[in-house]
């Protein structure tokens, strides 16, 4: 343990912990903490760079179309447009992808305000006579509201 000791002192390292003492230490497990701001500016940093890289991707496929397009002109092969028009087609494939990032973004930001509130599927969290319960609770509610003809006629006249 002396050679270890005499290691961890020269490299300034803490002593290696003991079995006994690397054993229980109780410590309180707290939930990470989630903000909605953070996200946000994740999501608008991720889109920012995005959005640089393909608008560096089009400016090198544009000199590059350029570099072809001479090449093409002075040795009139058919190859050569060949690619020039490939490198057309990427460029703006490209463009279309960038203009797909902005409307994933804006439908991204627009999505928590048009989420429907409509509630579809509930559960309830209990046991059968708590629900029978309720359920019989909700019957003398409706009994007692529902007028019946004979009624209607009474409150009429």
């Amino acid at each position: 343990m002396a050679i270890e000791d005499k290691v961890n002192e020269i490299l300034g390292l803490e002593p290696a912990k003991t079995p006994m003492e690397m054993v229980h230490k109780e410590e309180e497990f707290k939930a990470p903490v989630v903000r909605t701001e953070e996200k946000d500016t994740d999501v608008d940093n991720d889109h920012k760079n995005s959005r640089e890289h393909y608008y560096n991707l089009i400016e090198k496929g544009q000199e590059a179309i350029e570099g072809i397009l001479n090449v093409a002109k002075e040795g009139q092969h058919p190859r050569a447009y060949e690619v020039a028009l490939a490198g057309i087609k990427n460029v703006a494939d490209t463009v279309d992808k960038l203009q797909d990032l902005n409307k994933k973004l804006k439908d991204l930001k627009e999505l928590p305000k048009t989420a429907n509130a409509n509630i579809k599927n509930a559960l309830f969290v209990g046991s059968t006579a708590e629900l029978q319960k309720m359920l019989k609770k909700d019957d003398e509610i409706i009994e007692s509201k529902t007028i019946t003809p004979e009624e209607k006629d009474i409150s009429d006249k």
